[in-house]
């Protein structure tokens, strides 16, 4: 497939670490597999989810070329490369290509908060410095900072390569003015699973999805029928798995995911600091919900 034409579920894949810290490389291939096998449609590595902020620049390289070579060309392979640096990002982002993936995930700079103009002139950079298909990333709660549309609409019409953004703003008026005004061939990607088959009813084109971690054939399957059309299917999905969609949040992501993936079984139930386990309340929920599932 094509990066520009990739639709559906796109999962924001773990970094597992073993009890020692270290990455545990034999349990991500395996969860590569569980995707692909699963039918998810893309995946992006070293991204929040991933807990990209606490590897280092060698550990970040090394997640990539690991994922491209694990996936071998079978679904696209995206590289999360921001940072609130612009020359930062440009040579993450270079180093991203130069490692196989097929595409790059943007995050707004974050704590600096640009301007509009600062972030226009950001992603114009990247885009100028780095040949590779560009995914815009906004997730205001988390950076601090703002894409506004009318701002990735103008990047987009300015710049072939950025094809795409992951919305994450929590606000269905901003997918509906993206979607109205986007150029032909841009993608609009939900990053809240929440949202993300209301999203498609509008006409976006998948999620960026944590929970995807968890039920990766199923969520696939929401997507497709919601782009599809087949709303029927797609709705008895969302409602499935509308209180474990809201529990991946029920904490600071990824604690949540990792959490439930640890008590199904996959990965270690290991952070590093800053981050730590959850607390014994929302656990305990999220272990409800999972059996109630029959996940675990």
């Amino acid at each position: 497939m094509q990066i520009e034409q990739l639709q559906g579920s796109i999962v924001a894949i773990v970094t597992p670490f073993k009890d020692n810290g270290e990455i545990d490389l034999e349990t991500f291939d395996e969860l590569v597999e569980f995707h692909i096998s699963s039918g998810t449609d893309g995946i992006v590595v070293c991204g929040t989810t991933g807990e990209t902020p606490t590897l280092s620049d060698a550990e970040d390289a090394q997640m990539i070329e690991r994922c491209v070579k694990k996936v071998n060309g079978r679904v696209p392979v995206i590289a999360g490369t921001g940072s609130n640096s612009t020359v930062d990002c440009i040579k993450y982002s270079r180093k991203a290509v130069e490692l196989g993936a097929d595409a790059l995930l943007v995050v707004a700079p974050y704590y600096n908060k640009p301007s509009k103009r600062g972030m226009y002139k950001h992603f114009s950079q990247v885009a100028k410095n780095v040949d590779a298909p560009i995914i815009l990333y906004n997730v205001p709660g988390r950076t601090g900072s703002n894409i506004e549309p009318a701002t990735a609409i103008e990047l987009a019409n300015n710049y072939k390569n950025i094809i795409a953004i992951k919305e994450a703003g929590g606000d269905m008026n901003v997918f509906a003015e993206l979607l109205a005004n986007r150029p032909d061939g841009f993608k609009v990607y939900s990053g809240d699973d929440f949202l993300s088959y209301s999203a498609n009813c509008l006409g976006a084109d998948g999620c960026i999805s944590v929970v995807a971690n968890l039920i990766p054939a199923d969520f696939h399957q929401m997507m497709k029928s919601s782009i599809d059309g087949d709303y029927k299917v797609a709705r008895e999905l969302f409602y499935k798995y509308r209180a474990l969609m809201e529990l991946m949040f029920a904490e600071s992501n990824p604690l949540p995911v990792k959490t439930a993936l640890a008590l199904m079984g996959r990965v270690n139930e290991v952070f590093r600091a800053p981050l730590c386990e959850m607390e014994d309340d929302t656990r305990e929920q999220l272990k409800i919900e999972l059996k109630k599932l029959k996940l675990m």
